[in-house]
């Protein structure tokens, strides 16, 4: 999703108040992404965390 908004990952991280470097590690599948991370990511793209995590096609 970040890709598709043209977005980078030090301006995401920015957004959900995380260091890119920590975005870069959830991205890559280096780390796992903590439930509270995932709601800012969600809120931030106006998405369901269901949505992020690949459960439905239902954005919302």
């Amino acid at each position: 999703m970040r890709e598709d908004h043209d977005l980078t990952q030090a301006q995401v991280g920015e957004a959900i108040h995380i260091p890119q470097r920590t975005y870069a590690y959830y991205e890559s599948g280096q780390r796992m992404i903590p439930p509270h991370v995932l709601c800012a990511l969600a809120d931030f793209y106006n998405v369901s965390v269901d949505y992020l995590l690949g459960r439905t096609n239902k954005r919302k």
